[in-house]
């Protein structure tokens, strides 16, 4: 049996996620079924679970991916930057309608709960830090507490994705995340 190059199966793996993360948006979670996700992949079962376990397992790769891309610009420059560049160019945040589905089961599945907070703390932890660097430097309200501030954030984020994922005009909000932006910033 000829041996697959480390390339191919990254090759592979990325095809998996890229036709996943399109079969999750367009049916969510519960109604992306093992048949539709074949089909959206171009992949029998057998090669798809080859790399994954489960669809949990898949789906979860998806968030971690997601949690991560934003953990970097959060990090570099700010959760309401990661906003504005979602309301720059929403057709590049496929990740929207599994943000959503992420939300829902949240909700209802007590061990995605669990796994999600674990794979969710990147995010986290760069916004906090990112948050504390700008209170350092005096750019952030002091009369306020770091927490307060990133649960705000975090509020206004996936309120954000709700009104993006409803259809709203990006152009309408970012007017919002002025507003927003004005509202954590030290008063002149």
């Amino acid at each position: 049996m000829p041996k697959v190059s480390e390339d191919h199966l990254a090759a592979r793996r990325r095809q998996i996620l890229d036709g996943a993360r399109r079969c999750f948006a367009e049916h969510g979670y519960d109604r992306a079924t093992v048949r539709r996700l074949e089909q959206s992949i171009g992949l029998s079962r057998g090669a798809i679970f080859h790399h994954f376990r489960d669809k949990d397992s898949l789906f979860f790769e998806l968030a971690r991916e997601d949690a991560e891309r934003m953990a970097d610009v959060a990090s570099r420059e700010g959760l309401i930057q990661v906003m504005r560049d979602m309301l720059a160019a929403p057709e590049e945040f496929d990740w929207l309608a599994t943000r959503l589905e992420i939300a829902r089961k949240l909700r209802n599945d007590p061990v995605f709960h669990q796994g999600w907070a674990e794979r969710s703390a990147e995010l986290s932890a760069a916004t906090s830090e990112r948050l504390r660097r700008q209170k350092q430097a005096g750019r952030l309200r002091d009369d306020v507490p770091g927490e307060v501030l990133q649960t705000y954030l975090d509020l206004v984020l996936d309120g954000l994705v709700a009104r993006l994922a409803s259809g709203d005009d990006p152009t309408e909000l970012s007017a919002v995340l002025d507003l927003v932006e004005d509202s954590v910033r030290q008063p002149n």
